[in-house]
């Protein structure tokens, strides 16, 4: 009689790493819809708050606003215009003045900085000059930049770019610096030359220093457009605070800077998701401790 025979089922053996990736992701849902609902509610929280203080008149309205006056003064900003024309044409205004003030700086600041950090003999030559013109406080050039280029965009466009140039510049530098000398000294032995050096191994490894400093950077320029047109312009969200404040319009001058806060997370995610589109080889936990 034969022995009898038992049959033992196997899992797979990529099931528990199956499982625990699924529990990982399971996790990492749970935790951004928890942090999206605590700022909901923080910000609600806060915003109520402040509208019901001005209500019983703990802070002046007048003065201070409140939340519900700000939305009808975009509302009546969206739908009737502004003095100064449509809203939409004021926003692109500003917008079109820090983009091109952005572009200007970040292209000068990464050149600038790769370049330097690779030859040491610039660096040495410059770096007194460019650290000086870094300790001047840069918003009080936007009246000199006024009188040299007038009321229209260029002096906007002018401060925005010294405002992101350093930033820009200073990051650059530092991942010129901060580039593996192995990797350096490997593809010299393949018989690279220094421009191939440079395009093929600095700017791909410093690529992350720039990309930290872009984030901020735009911030940066969107202040520089704003404080330029504050100063003096005949169009843009600047103007629209600074006739807002000549006029004791205190709702008129938080509603300019909710569109600036918005125009500004707008900017952040597009550069964010472009950060992932590029960076898609960077682990997700690197990318979150950022």
């Amino acid at each position: 009689m034969p022995p009898e025979t038992v049959t033992v089922a196997k899992s797979p053996a990529g099931t528990g790493r199956t499982d625990r990736s699924q529990a990982r992701a399971r996790a990492a849902r749970h935790r951004r819809l928890l942090v999206h609902g605590t700022r909901v509610l923080l910000l609600v929280g806060l915003i109520g708050l402040w509208e019901g203080l001005a209500r019983a008149a703990v802070i002046d309205p007048f003065n201070f606003s409140m939340p519900s006056r700000i939305w009808d003064q975009m509302s009546q900003w969206a739908l009737h215009g502004t003095p100064q024309g449509s809203l939409w044409e004021q926003i692109w205004y500003t917008l079109y003045e820090a983009l091109l003030g952005w572009v200007i700086g970040v292209i000068g600041g990464v050149v600038l900085g790769i370049a330097l950090g690779r030859i040491r003999f610039l660096a040495d030559v410059l770096g007194p000059y460019i650290k000086v013109l870094n300790a001047l406080p840069r918003i009080v050039l936007a009246p000199i930049f006024l009188i040299w280029f007038g009321l229209g965009p260029a002096s906007k466009v002018a401060s925005a770019v010294v405002l992101v140039f350093f930033p820009v510049f200073f990051n650059a530098f530092q991942g010129a610096r901060e580039v593996d000398r192995n990797l350096v000294a490997n593809s010299r032995i393949l018989g690279a030359s220094n421009r191939q050096v440079t395009l093929q191994v600095v700017i791909p490894s410093a690529t992350s220093w720039i990309f930290t400093s872009l984030h901020v950077s735009f911030g940066f320029a969107l202040i520089g457009a704003i404080v330029g047109e504050y100063i003096g312009a005949t169009k843009g969200l600047g103007l629209l605070v600074s006739a807002s404040q000549g006029t004791f319009n205190a709702a008129g001058v938080y509603a300019a800077m909710v569109i600036l806060a918005v125009v500004a997370l707008l900017a952040e995610g597009l550069l964010a998701f472009l950060e992932r589109r590029l960076f898609r080889w960077k682990p997700a936990d690197a990318a979150d401790g950022r």
